[in-house]
């Protein structure tokens, strides 16, 4: 089995468990934006929007860098690797699981 990091899963499933973040990570993969444009289509306070901007920034989701007074964000180097393969592994284990159980109950019908 693979091994994760617990912490680093718990920091990206707890970044995507918000529809905002998810939004902002979408939004960010167009084009790169200030704190205040995507406070502004969200229809958010700054403070409010920095809060959700740390964490994608702690889970490594996104990166800001400060300019004078503006702060930008683009989306981060890290892509969602673990999450994916975590998932990708669930899945399989399910897949198996399933087939098992295909296979008893076929076994059963005769």
């Amino acid at each position: 089995m693979v091994q994760y990091s617990p912490a680093a899963l718990d920091a990206g499933f707890s970044a995507l468990s918000d529809a905002t973040r998810r939004g902002i990570l979408e939004q960010l993969g167009k084009d790169d934006a200030s704190i205040t444009q995507l406070a502004e289509r969200f229809g958010m306070t700054l403070t409010g929007m920095k809060k959700h901007v740390g964490v994608l920034e702690r889970a490594g989701l996104v990166t800001s860098r400060k300019v004078g007074r503006v702060r930008t964000c683009r989306l981060g180097p890290r892509r969602l690797e673990r999450e994916g393969e975590w998932i990708e592994h669930y899945r399989q284990m399910l897949a198996e699981r399933l087939d098992s159980l295909e296979a008893f109950l076929e076994r059963t019908k005769e």
